[in-house]
């Protein structure tokens, strides 16, 4: 019998790579839309089908969606609105329309759990998601989306050469999930019939503030690594005078955050596709011991 092919679109980034590597280690034929082959190929080996291009070339999303069962999206864009408009919204549409042209049984997308929040005009980010949502469900596909707060694995990305820089100091605790868990999670929902068109907030097993769970990450991964956090105003500041508004997105984000807090129920995605399990620390402690091994391979 000849396994089912599932399209992966961000399945080189952060999230989507664990994702792309559960569903094939799961029996799936994984196929990935990747700007660069090659690139792709030599960092993710040859496991994968590849098809070059992105979500916004109508013919490469056509060759890439065509003999798929399932497709997965997990684009992480940030930038400006123009940039997650022309991909957050419009290439996730693209994708969902070319899903319903070759009849794609299953769509699913990693969205925000703010996204449906009343709290005012929408962040860009999440005006995108809200309209790439809403494409997914016009074009008639059977959807999941997937609505995590924060990652795990983005802990890393807080660190700035001996610093771990954290935005705010009004820093609500937080369920924090690991990739590996989530990608678990997409893998199981494309075989429960159960899960088609419903939304899952995704919770991990314990609540913690981003700075304690930093603090953690920095005793046992980064040892002399400190902890600071910047109040959101002065850190906006900075970004408008020396930084050229790049954290502009992020700072808008983590602003939004620590107002509401986390939202969502969890408890049907935990019922349904079980919860995720990975603690911080176990994190930390698996993130720790690959890079020793890595650093003890000799060159």
């Amino acid at each position: 019998m000849v396994a089912e092919t599932i399209l992966v679109a961000g399945g080189t980034g952060l999230i989507g790579r664990p994702v792309a590597r559960q569903l094939r280690s799961d029996g799936y034929q994984v196929r990935l839309l990747v700007r660069d082959a090659q690139r792709a190929r030599d960092r993710l080996g040859p496991d994968f089908e590849y098809v070059q291009g992105d979500v916004e070339d109508p013919a490469a999303v056509e060759r890439a969606v065509a003999g798929c069962s399932g497709v997965h999206v997990s684009l992480g864009s940030p930038g400006t609105p123009a940039m997650l408009d022309a991909v957050e919204h419009r290439g996730t549409a693209r994708l969902a329309a070319a899903a319903a042209r070759h009849g794609v049984a299953r769509f699913s997308y990693l969205t925000g759990s703010l996204v449906h929040e009343a709290y005012g005009p929408k962040l860009p980010e999440h005006q995108a998601k809200l309209q790439a949502e809403q494409a997914i469900r016009a074009s008639g596909v059977p959807y999941t989306f997937f609505r995590p707060t924060y990652f795990i694995d983005n802990l890393p990305r807080h660190l700035q050469g001996t610093l771990a820089v954290v935005l705010g100091r009004r820093q609500p605790p937080l369920h924090m999930v690991a990739a590996s868990d989530f990608a678990g999670i997409v893998s199981r929902a494309f075989r429960l019939p159960e899960t088609a068109n419903r939304d899952f907030f995704i919770w991990g097993p314990q609540a913690v503030t981003i700075p304690d769970a930093l603090r953690r990450y920095c005793s046992l991964v980064e040892p002399g690594t400190r902890v600071v956090t910047v109040p959101l105003g002065i850190m906006s500041l900075a970004d408008r005078l020396a930084m050229g508004g790049r954290l502009h997105a992020n700072l808008q984000l983590m602003r939004l955050l620590q107002r509401l807090g986390e939202r969502g129920d969890p408890s049907q995605a935990a019922s349904i596709l079980g919860a995720p399990t990975t603690t911080v620390d176990q994190w930390c402690r698996q993130h720790a011991g690959a890079t020793r091994q890595r650093l003890a391979r000799p060159l």
